[in-house]
Parts: C-alpha cells; structure tokens; sequence
C-alpha cells in the first residue's frame, strides 16, 4: 500500500479554506475595531444677545441694537474663513508685522470683523504707529469690543475680541498718542473693509 507523502498539492489547499472559515466565524462573533476619519459636521448656533452699535459707513453711531451671538465650531467657521483668517481670527495667530493687507491703508471706510461683520473701527480713527500693524486710536463704540486678558508668550496682554462672535482681533497698548493714549494693535486678516460710498 502506497502512502501519500506529507507534500501532496491538496493539503495546503484545505489548510487555506480551514484558516479562512475559522477567521470568518472569528470575525462574526468579535467586536474588530474599523479606523474611519470621523469628519466634524459644521454648526452654526446663537448665543446670549449682545448690544452693538450701528453705525453709517464713516464709522459714526447711528444707534444700537441687540443682537444674538454668534457660535460656530471649528468647522463651521472653516467653511466661511480663509486658513489666514481663521488663524487669526479663531487661533489668535498673529500676523507678521508689515505683511498684513490694511498695514500701509487709508482709505475712508470702516473695518469690520471678518467672521460676523460687525463694525469695529473707522478709518478715521487708524494712524501709523510705525510697528507693521493696522492701529487705531478707538473702536467704533466700546460695546463692539471686548478686553480679555491673554497670558501667552509669558506675558499679560489684553486682548480685543468681536464683542459678538468672540473672534480674536489683537491686543491694546497703552502707547497710542493722546488723547486717550491707547493703541488698537490689529491683525489684517481678522478685518474686512468697507470704503465709504461717495
């Protein structure tokens, strides 16, 4: 009787099925984990109502109104800024000196905030302070700004911040000329610019 040598062509064959029906059944009764990119939905929502000053397109207060805040996720705001702008406007990145778009810029109009349009500063109130930043002497009105304090870089600074959406603008220095002596020190790609119609 002839015996069939341990190298015969149809063993690794039935190995090969036995090894993909038990992976099978393994797989049906566990749990195997599926690496998928998890893609953040944009959102857009309103939070507690704020007053803001209304103003003509000179920069003058032509009244108030209460609007309601403005809250976006990352996402959201993504789709509506540019990498610059969410950069500075959403991550505080501040923009090279003499790099930004309103550094070297007089033109009359109004600046606003680039994510909510909320009027922040006139023209009329933006001087040269010579440190490659657009800067002002005032916002529009005290109500469409708000002062945070920012610890980074191991300093304290106080920030400015859209009073309605929270974007970050850049900071105030008390170095500005008189009368008031502030300095609005701003980054460019936290503004959208609005010329004055003639």
């Amino acid at each position: 009787m002839r015996c069939r040598h341990s190298n015969d062509r149809s063993s690794p064959r039935i190995w090969r099925r036995i090894c993909v029906i038990v992976f099978a059944l393994f797989a049906g009764s566990c749990d195997i984990p599926t690496f998928t990119m998890s893609v953040e939905p944009p959102i857009v929502t309103f939070g507690p109502p704020v007053w803001i000053a209304e103003t003509d397109d000179t920069g003058a207060v032509t009244g108030r109104q209460l609007v309601p805040g403005l809250v976006r996720n990352d996402a959201g705001w993504k789709l509506s800024l540019s990498k610059q702008a969410f950069a500075a406007a959403r991550r505080g990145v501040t923009e090279l000196a003499y790099s930004g778009l309103y550094d070297d810029f007089y033109k009359p109009g109004v600046y606003q905030c680039i994510a909510c349009r909320t009027t922040l500063f006139a023209s009329v109130e933006k001087y040269d302070s010579r440190t490659g930043w657009p800067s002002f002497r005032w916002p529009v009105a005290e109500t469409n700004v708000r002062i945070t304090w920012d610890e980074s870089w191991r300093m304290r600074r106080r920030a400015v911040q859209c009073a309605r959406c929270g974007s970050h603008l850049g900071h105030v220095f008390n170095d500005g000329p008189l009368p008031g002596g502030r300095r609005y020190c701003i980054n460019s790609a936290s503004l959208y610019f609005v010329p004055t119609a003639r």
